[in-house]
C-alpha cells in the first residue's frame, strides 16, 4: 500500500482566504461571527467577506453557484502550493473527491424565487448546472484538466471529510497517483438559515458580544452559527511527491467511516466511537498515541456531551491527557466544507506546533471534562499524530488521522 501525502492546501473562510492567515486567526480567537446585513434581512452568520466574483469572468459566473466559486478559490490554491505537475500534468491518473451539503443552494433559492414569487416566465439557462451537487466537481475538473475519476460526496456536515477519507483510500490503494479533494458550502440564504432556526441548532445571539454567540463544551451553548467557505487538498502518493521535488506538508495514516443507524438528527456516541477505533486502526497506532483532536464540537446541548463521552470510550483515561479544540466558534459551522476546513486547521497544528483554543468556553459544563484548550492557543512541542472528527446528520461519522510527515 502506497504513503499518502499532502502536498497543497487553500482556503476560503470568514477569517480569511490563504491557509497561514487562517490558522493565524485560530490561533489568536480571532472570531468570523458578525451580525451581517444579507439582503434580505440582518443575521447571525459567519460569512466570507471577500470578493468571490472578482476573479470570474462574467460569463463563467453564470454557470456557478457561490459554492462552486468558493470551491475554485480554495482549489487554486491548494494546486499553486503543490506545483502544477502535482495534478493537472498526470492526467487520468489524478482524481477529484469532492464534498458538498446541498451543492448550489443559493441559485436553487433564486431560481424558485423568480418562479414562484416574481412569476418570471423563464429562468436562466444556467440554472440546473449551477443548481447541481457535482457542479463544483464538474468545474474542478475543467479547470484543472483532471481527466480520472470523480466523486461528489454529500453526507451533511461530514460531506468533504468522507471526500478526503475516500481520496486518501484511492492513492493508499492505487487506484489514482494524485487527488484534488476537500470540500465547499455556501448556505447563508433565508430558505436554509430559516430552516436551520426552526430546528433549534442555532445559536441565541450574544446581546453585547454577537461574536461570542457560539460557545462549544460550555455550560451556557445554545447552538452553532451557520459560516460558509472551502477547504481545499491535493493528496499524492508519497513516491510521486518526492520524485518531482513536491513540499511535502503532512501525512494522511487513518481514515474511519461509520453509520449511527441510530436516529436521522441526533449524534450517537458508539457510532462516532466506532469512526474513531475504525481511524486508529487504520493507521496501525494505538490510542496513546493521538496527541491532539479537532472536535466536531459544533456547541449544541445535545451533541457536545456525547461526542465528549465518545472520546472518553475510544481513549480511556489518556483522553483527559488530549488537547481538544473545537474551532466552530470562531469560523462558523460550514457544513459540508467543515470537514476539510477543520482538517486543514489539524494539519496545521502539526505543522506549527500549536493547537487553537476551544474560543468562548468561560463556564465549563461539568458533562463535558475534556482539555478544551480553553485557556488560548497551546504550544505542544513534539506533536506528531492528531485526529479530526466530522460528525453529520442521518448518522454518519468520520475521524480522519494525520502524522507530521517524515521520510
Amino acid at each position: 500500500m502506497k504513503r499518502v501525502v499532502v502536498t497543497g492546501m487553500g482556503i476560503v473562510s470568514p477569517l480569511g482566504d490563504d491557509v497561514e492567515g487562517f490558522f493565524d486567526a485560530l490561533l489568536a480567537g480571532t472570531s468570523g461571527v458578525r451580525v451581517h446585513d444579507f439582503s434580505w434581512g440582518r443575521q447571525l452568520a459567519a460569512p466570507v467577506l471577500s470578493d468571490v466574483d472578482a476573479p470570474f469572468p462574467k460569463i463563467k459566473r453564470l454557470s456557478m453557484d457561490r459554492t462552486t466559486q468558493l470551491a475554485l478559490l480554495a482549489v487554486r490554491q491548494a494546486c499553486a502550493q503543490s506545483g502544477a505537475d502535482g495534478v493537472a500534468g498526470v492526467g487520468a491518473d489524478s482524481g477529484i473527491y469532492w464534498g458538498t451539503a446541498m451543492g448550489g443552494a443559493g441559485a436553487l433559492e433564486n431560481a424558485y424565487r423568480e418562479l414562484f414569487i416574481n412569476h418570471s416566465p423563464r429562468l436562466r439557462p444556467m440554472t440546473i448546472v449551477a443548481v447541481m451537487t457535482n457542479g463544483a466537481t464538474g468545474q474542478i475538473g475543467i479547470d484543472f484538466g483532471v481527466r480520472g475519476p470523480s466523486y461528489t460526496y454529500s453526507s451533511a456536515c461530514s460531506s468533504s471529510a468522507v471526500a478526503i477519507g475516500e481520496a486518501y483510500r484511492a492513492i493508499r490503494f492505487g487506484i489514482v497517483k494524485s487527488a484534488i479533494t476537500g470540500g465547499a458550502d455556501a448556505l447563508l440564504t433565508e430558505g436554509v438559515m430559516n430552516a436551520w432556526g426552526s430546528l433549534q441548532t442555532l445559536a441565541k445571539q450574544d446581546a453585547d458580544q454577537p461574536e461570542t454567540s457560539c460557545r462549544p463544551f460550555s455550560a451556557d451553548r445554545s447552538g452553532f452559527v451557520l459560516g460558509e467557505g472551502a477547504g481545499a487538498l491535493v493528496l499524492e502518493e508519497e513516491e510521486s511527491a518526492r520524485a518531482r521535488g513536491a513540499t511535502i506538508l503532512a501525512e494522511i495514516i487513518g481514515y474511519g467511516n461509520s453509520t449511527d443507524a441510530a436516529h436521522i438528527a441526533q449524534p450517537d456516541a458508539d457510532g462516532q466511537s466506532r469512526a474513531m477505533n475504525q481511524a486508529i486502526a487504520d493507521a496501525n497506532i494505538a490510542p496513546g498515541q493521538v496527541q491532539h483532536i479537532n472536535a466536531h464540537g459544533t456547541g449544541t446541548v445535545v451533541g457536545d456531551v456525547i461526542e465528549t463521552n465518545a472520546i472518553k470510550n475510544v481513549f480511556g483515561v489518556h483522553a483527559h491527557a488530549i488537547p481538544v479544540s473545537a474551532t466552530k466558534a470562531l469560523h462558523g459551522h460550514v457544513m459540508g466544507g467543515t470537514g476539510a476546513i477543520e482538517f486543514i486547521a489539524t494539519l496545521q497544528a502539526l505543522r506549527r506546533q500549536a493547537v487553537p483554543p476551544t474560543a468562548h468556553l468561560i463556564h465549563p459544563d461539568p458533562q463535558c471534562d475534556l482539555d478544551y484548550v480553553a485557556e488560548g492557543q497551546r504550544k505542544v512541542e513534539g506533536l506528531e499524530v492528531a485526529m479530526c472528527n466530522s460528525f453529520g446528520f442521518g448518522g454518519n461519522n468520520i475521524a480522519l488521522v494525520a502524522r507530521r510527515y517524515a521520510p
